[in-house]
């Protein structure tokens, strides 16, 4: 009997240690969190017509993290089949390039849901980034501070977000300063990434993410800084603002999406290979240029190089070919980088061509390391791609106005008479169809939404036919509102 005693004891201490064992990992899977803070917050918190935000932004989906300006401004509301959602007016300065445009945030969780199509890849990362908390807290589930998580991420082994800490003292951005902020955080593949806000303000002040990786160091995933805020703008701050891609549109700049050319070569001292495409081919004159770049292992033509070091370079050559430093132009400097940076092996490079004649092009290959660590001096190399670029169209101020046909008054008494209710509707649309069919008012050419409702036009778009008819606002301001109407099948033009 005491033997048999001796094994019931055994098995139980055996089970008892399994059990344990095996409750380790799940419990490793929560963490807690949540401060002393009486409040709770969700994104879009306060949010109101008339706000403007600007953001300094990267997102690694967009060029890796390159860092762009997201500037915005609520107008008011919008009416978008069923829902009612607020109406942003966006400008983007991402180097040498300005793209605005307009864009529908819900009211539920203020993420983007349409709008013109220039701004897609930014809105892209808007979503991700700004706004991407909304996934936790939104306005149907605002989140207490006390909390002890906000939920769980959703990959494999994903970690809680959780409230971390009031900071003391509260946060210090290029806006200003702000009171009661909290530090919103989780841990994911090494690293621990934090975002700050603010109890009652809309969006989340500062952000430092990282990519889950199962091994090696996490690339950033996004940040982004509040750099100005104010309140009550009634007026569009960007009604003088002009898309770089309509100026250079107007100057018959080629298209660049399809990439028309490739060129694979080795680097000049056999270090990597690099597949380069590029558009227009050739290269026009103070015209975009865009640039794919692939960098391969010398050893293997499917294995792409990670974390590349890199810039775009414009220099002169001496007379055998070789190029000469200093390098006359610098992509990075010009993003207010050291370096142009590549974890994947895969990068965009998307410039205006400032060069006339032959452009030398050098692809500098400083080396193979994580982001702000310096690689070893061996590693540098070097593609040289001499390009013949064509001259431009050079814009003729005068001959523009001589030929450009005036937008008859008409049709600004049409827009007055439309917006005091004088006449309907459709006598409006069918005067603003004849003028786009004539070409007197130039509308960039705007995709149907396939998911769009067609109702009644807004009351905003009224008001800006009358500030229009009155001269309050440009011809471009105007246009963004045709844009929305076709958009959204209201108005339709052969």
């Amino acid at each position: 009997m005491a033997h048999l005693s001796w094994m019931a004891v055994a098995v139980a201490v055996a089970v008892a240690v399994a059990v344990a064992s095996a409750a380790v990992p799940a419990m490793a899977q929560f963490q807690q969190g949540g401060v002393d803070h009486p409040g709770d917050w969700y994104v879009g918190e306060g949010m109101q017509a008339g706000d403007y935000y600007v953001y300094e932004v990267c997102y690694v989906d967009y060029k890796e993290c390159a860092q762009f300006q997201f500037e915005m401004w609520i107008e008011g509301d919008i009416q978008v089949g069923s829902e009612t959602k607020w109406l942003a007016h966006v400008v983007v300065y991402d180097g040498s390039r300005i793209v605005t445009g307009q864009m529908e945030l819900g009211k539920i969780a203020p993420e983007p849901t349409g709008g013109s199509a220039d701004l897609g890849v930014y809105r892209g990362a808007f979503k991700s980034s700004v706004v991407w908390l909304s996934a936790f807290a939104n306005a149907n589930e605002p989140k207490r501070f006390s909390m002890p998580s906000w939920g769980k991420i959703a990959n494999i082994g994903g970690e809680q977000i959780l409230p971390k800490e009031v900071v003391a003292g509260g946060l210090d951005t290029p806006a200003g300063h702000f009171d009661d902020v909290i530090l919103i955080g989780w841990r994911t593949g090494g690293a621990n990434s934090q975002i700050w806000v603010s109890d009652g303000f809309p969006f989340p002040l500062k952000a430092l993410t990282w990519t889950h990786v199962s091994e090696g160091i996490p690339p950033k995933e996004y940040e982004f800084e509040l750099q100005e805020y104010r309140t009550g703008v009634m007026e569009n701050p960007f009604a003088g603002v002009m898309s770089t891609a309509v100026e250079q549109a107007e100057q018959g700049c080629p298209d660049v999406q399809e990439l028309a050319q490739s060129v694979k070569r080795p680097t000049h001292f056999f270090q990597y290979q690099l597949h380069v495409f590029y558009s227009p081919d050739p290269p026009v004159e103070d015209c975009p240029l865009r640039m794919l770049v692939k960098f391969i292992s010398k050893y293997d033509d499917t294995a792409f190089l990670n974390q590349v070091q890199y810039d775009l370079w414009v220099v002169d050559v001496d007379q055998d070919g070789k190029p000469l430093t200093p390098p006359l132009r610098s992509i990075a400097d010009e993003d207010n980088r050291l370096y142009l940076y590549s974890p994947s092996g895969q990068s965009e490079i998307d410039f205006t061509v400032a060069e006339s004649g032959t452009a030398n092009y050098l692809l500098y290959v400083y080396g193979l390391a994580p982001e702000n660590i310096v690689p070893s001096t061996n590693e540098r190399d070097f593609l040289l791609l001499p390009l013949e670029v064509h001259p431009g169209v050079p814009a003729d101020p005068e001959i523009a106005d001589a030929t450009e046909p005036a937008i008859p008054e008409w049709i600004k008494n049409n827009a007055l008479w439309w917006a005091e209710g004088q006449i309907d509707d459709d006598s409006f649309i069918q005067g603003l169809q004849f003028l786009i069919r004539e070409g007197i008012l130039v509308v960039p050419p705007t995709d149907t939404d396939g998911e769009a409702d067609p109702g009644p036009i807004p009351d905003w778009i009224k008001n800006n036919a009358l500030w229009w008819a009155e001269g309050q606002i440009d011809d471009d301001s105007f246009i963004q509102g045709l844009q929305f109407l076709i958009r959204s099948g209201i108005m339709r033009v052969s």
